[in-house]
């Protein structure tokens, strides 16, 4: 039964409420239970997706590639696994380029659903970043500016 490993300061009739939850979406933090699965999260709908990728990501294809050259993109950021040799950034910001390649006319139409998949990333991503830190917009050689960079979006260009 789930209700002893539920610390005894909850009170008896909370810890009996929460025997049937799920463990892998379920955290206990200060304030109490916070369930953190797919059930209490709305997704944003395909056009704003694709609305707010082409307005964040304000590199163009060769300036992209271009970067993505550079020691300054293929050092910064973090390997998904020890062993990777690129980081996530950097494959994300390929990712990118094969998407704008592909679809040079941005007509919504024409992205399939993995390129959706990966446009909710970057949105998610820059987004997240942009609010954090103000780091990037004023200082080019930070490690949330290449990052950023990675992602699509030049901070400078704004």
């Amino acid at each position: 039964m789930l209700s002893r490993w539920i610390p005894r300061t909850i009170p008896r009739y909370t810890r009996l409420h929460f025997t049937n939850f799920d463990l892998q979406s379920t955290f206990f933090t200060s304030s109490g239970f916070r369930n953190f699965g797919s059930s209490s999260t709305t997704m944003k709908d395909t056009s704003t997706v694709i609305s707010e990728f082409n307005e964040l990501v304000n590199m163009n294809v060769p300036e992209l590639q271009d970067w993505l050259k550079t020691e300054a993109s293929t050092s910064s950021g973090w390997h998904h696994n020890a062993g990777d040799s690129e980081t996530v950034g950097h494959a994300s910001g390929r990712h990118i380029v094969e998407i704008l390649k592909k679809n040079p006319k941005k007509d919504p139409a024409e992205y399939d659903d993995d390129d959706i998949a990966h446009m909710r990333k970057v949105v998610s991503y820059c987004k997240r970043h942009l609010a954090q830190e103000e780091t990037a917009k004023k200082n080019t050689e930070s490690k949330s500016y290449k990052s950023l960079k990675n992602w699509g979006h030049d901070a400078q260009k704004e």
